[in-house]
C-alpha cells in the first residue's frame, strides 16, 4: 500500500552517507510510496542525488556547525512542525536520536513514529527500538527497519555524482595541471572536532613523502575555513609536486566528484572518509577517541590505523588527560606502510 513516509536524519556528513543503505532497503519495501527526508542544509548535499528519496526538506534551525549553515533565513522548530503537518505523513522513521526530533514528528501529527528509545523520548514514539552504542551506525539504522517488520536485502554504500560537479572538477583539474597519470591522493587533515585530528606536522611529513618519493599529486578539499590550515602546513619547499588546495572552491557535491577521481584518501575519522567510501575510493583512516566498530568504513579497500589503549573509546566526553595518546601512537611510518600497501595493489 502506498504511503507518505518521512525519514528524519539531519546533522553531520557521515550520518548522511551511512543512511544510504537504510534508504535503499526502505525503497525496496515501499517501491510506490513517497519517501521524503529531513536533512541539514549543507551536509544533506552529499546524498542530494539519491534516487530512493523523492523530496529533501532542509531543516535549518541552527548555525552552530559549518555543515548546518543554510543560505536563507533560519527557521524555528515550530515552522517545521507546521510544514510537516501539512505534508500529512503516514509514518516517520526518526533516525536522529534527540528528544527534539521525536517531538517534531509527534507535534506534526504523524501517526506512526519509529525510532530509537534514547534521551527519554520513548513516550513520543509509537514503536521504540533499542540503540546499540557499539554496533556500526549503518547497521543500527537497518535495525530500525527490521524492528518495523522490513527484511534487509543488503547493506553496501553507494553514491551518485552530480554531472555539473563532474564538469566543474574536470575544469579545476585542468586549471591546476593535475596529471591523469599521477597518483592522486586527497589528504584530509581536519575534522568536525579538533580532538579527533592527527598531528598536523605528521600530516606534513606524509605529504612530503607522497610528493617527493611517490611523485603523487596531493589534493586538499574542505570548507573555506579549512583553507588556511593547509596553507600553514610546514611540509617544506620545492616539493616535487606541490599540493593543490581546493578548500572553498568545491562544495560537498563537488568533493564527491574529486574523491571519485583520486586513487585514495588519507584522513582523520570524519565524514569525508565515508564520502570517499561511498564512491568506492580506497581509504587510509586514522582513528582515535570514537568507537571504531561504530564508525569504521563500510566495504572493502580501506586500511584503518589505530592504537589499542584501555581508555579507548572515550567518546570525547571529557578532556583527554593523555594528550590524545590514541592518535599520537599512530606513526608516520605506519601511514607510509599503508600507502605502500594501497599503491602495490
Amino acid at each position: 500500500m502506498s504511503k507518505k513516509i518521512l525519514v528524519v536524519r539531519y546533522r553531520f556528513i557521515g550520518d548522511m552517507i551511512l543512511t544510504i543503505p537504510f534508504l535503499r532497503n526502505l525503497r525496496y519495501a515501499y517501491p510506490d510510496s513517497q519517501i521524503d527526508m529531513l536533512v541539514a542544509p549543507n551536509s544533506g548535499e552529499v546524498i542530494e542525488n539519491c534516487p530512493y528519496v523523492d523530496n529533501f526538506i532542509y531543516f535549518d534551525t541552527t548555525r552552530k556547525h559549518k555543515y548546518e549553515n543554510g543560505s536563507g533565513k533560519k527557521q524555528s522548530f515550530w515552522h517545521y512542525v507546521s510544514q510537516l503537518r501539512k505534508g500529512k505523513y503516514d509514518k516517520a522513521y526518526v533516525l536522529k536520536r534527540s528528544l527534539s526530533s521525536a517531538l517534531l514528528c509527534f507535534f506534526a501529527g504523524i501517526k506512526e513514529r519509529v525510532g530509537y528509545d534514547t534521551e527519554n523520548r520513548g513516550i513520543f514514539l509509537s514503536k521504540k527500538v533499542k540503540y546499540d552504542n557499539i554496533r556500526h551506525e549503518a547497521l543500527c539504522m537497518l535495525d530500525v527497519l527490521e524492528k518495523d517488520g522490513i527484511s534487509i536485502k543488503d547493506n553496501y554504500l553507494e553514491n551518485w555524482i552530480d554531472v555539473k560537479s563532474e564538469e566543474k572538477v574536470q575544469r579545476l583539474f585542468e586549471e591546476n595541471k593535475i596529471s591523469e597519470e599521477a597518483i592522486k591522493v586527497v589528504v584530509s587533515a581536519t575534522a568536525s572536532n579538533p580532538n579527533k585530528t592527527w598531528d598536523i606536522n605528521r600530516f606534513a611529513q606524509v605529504i612530503k613523502y607522497l610528493s617527493d618519493e611517490k611523485k603523487a599529486q596531493v589534493i586538499f578539499i574542505g570548507a573555506p575555513s579549512d583553507k588556511q590550515i593547509y596553507e600553514n602546513m610546514n611540509y617544506g619547499v620545492n616539493l616535487a609536486i606541490p599540493p593543490v588546495n581546493l578548500c572553498g572552491k568545491v562544495n560537498l557535491k563537488d568533493s564527491l566528484a574529486v574523491l571519485k577521481r583520486v586513487d585514495f584518501i588519507i584522513g582523520n575519522d570524519s565524514g569525508t572518509l565515508h564520502m570517499a567510501a561511498s564512491v568506492n575510493t580506497k581509504v587510509i583512516g586514522l582513528y582515535g577517541p570514537m568507537p571504531f566498530e561504530k564508525w569504521k568504513i563500510l566495504g572493502d579497500g580501506s586500511i584503518p590505523l589505530k592504537a589499542d589503549l584501555d581508555c579507548m573509546p572515550c567518546y570525547l566526553r571529557k578532556k583527554c588527560p593523555n594528550n590524545k595518546a590514541c592518535l599520537n601512537l599512530i606513526t608516520v611510518e605506519q601511514v607510509k606502510q599503508a600507502i605502500e600497501k594501497i599503491i602495490s595493489v
